[in-house]
């Protein structure tokens, strides 16, 4: 099975294919993001068009934005400002003929990591993806669950304090309160300097209380890291476990696995598992006559 996942984030786009269980190839651009709606679509296909579509099942898109999951259509994508409604999905099914599916990147995230990553054996998983902002996927049961309106995991925006998780749980932190980035927070811990680690354990204790949070509202099996500031685990991960240690039931506290993704392209695996989610749940649809492949596990090579 060939299938192609697409990445569009506020830099750049990138196009993967996924073959024979396994991301073989990639090519990537810089975005116009001040373009218009279609010029930016046509950017997305003149990536497509590289490569070969006679054997690729399905496309699967990961936006940082709101999707309407069954239509397809982005609303309000980030660092776009002309994507306010785009019908995605009809757009590049009409140019390719073959089934495309659009997502939330966080969601992807989560059901990447379902698919390929590290927790491949669990059916109950939060994906916290922690980079400038903190975004998160659910996967219920083994696939993944948006919710009505693509919300579902928005964590993040629930208040913490004097503003919300976002704040205080991404590298917002950093910046809005010490005026760093996550990494040049990251360059001064490595170099062992005492503020920044300090500054990394107070961050780990509110990754804390944003996982507590977590496991009241889903108590999912485990929760996997991503993003640019899980990189810098090492350096919040005491003060995060000792945050989490106190949550009320010891049993929940004792049971919860968090890991951290080790997988390189997340993005782009992610993007393309959501057709193999799709296929798993028997909710392929689209009109054209297309050879259908059952799923197998996935590894990566």
């Amino acid at each position: 099975m060939s299938v192609l996942g697409v990445d569009i984030g506020g830099t750049n786009i990138r196009v993967g294919l996924v073959e024979n269980n396994s991301l073989v190839r990639i090519e990537k651009q810089k975005i116009k993001a001040d373009g218009t709606e279609d010029e930016i679509i046509d950017e997305i296909k003149s990536l497509i068009n590289r490569f070969s579509l006679n054997q690729i099942e399905g496309i699967g898109i990961g936006v940082p934005g709101v999707v309407d999951i069954e239509q397809g259509i982005v609303y309000d994508v980030q660092n776009i400002p002309s994507w306010i409604e785009v019908h995605l999905k009809e757009k590049l099914e009409s140019k390719y003929h073959i089934p495309v599916y659009v997502n939330n990147d966080a969601n992807c995230f989560a059901i990447g990591e379902k698919q390929f990553g590290c927790v491949k054996e669990y059916k109950n998983i939060v994906g916290l993806a922690i980079g400038t902002g903190l975004g998160a996927g659910l996967i219920i049961n083994n696939h993944l669950y948006n919710g009505r309106n693509c919300g579902a995991g928005e964590f993040g925006m629930i208040p913490f304090k004097d503003h919300n998780y976002e704040y205080y749980c991404s590298g917002q932190f950093f910046k809005n309160e010490f005026g760093l980035t996550g990494k040049e927070m990251t360059e001064k811990a490595e170099r062992g300097d005492k503020k920044a680690l300090e500054i990394f354990a107070q961050f780990g204790l509110n990754l804390g209380e944003a996982i507590k949070m977590i496991m009241f509202a889903v108590d999912p099996e485990v929760i996997v890291l991503g993003g640019s500031i899980s990189n810098s685990f090492k350096f919040f991960k005491d003060a995060m476990w000792n945050s989490v240690n106190e949550f009320p039931y010891g049993k929940a506290a004792e049971n919860i696995a968090i890991k951290v993704s080790e997988i390189k392209y997340m993005a782009l695996l992610g993007a393309a598992a959501l057709y193999y989610d799709a296929l798993s749940k028997n909710e392929i649809n689209f009109s054209s006559n297309i050879r259908m492949i059952p799923s197998n596990d996935l590894l990566i090579k």
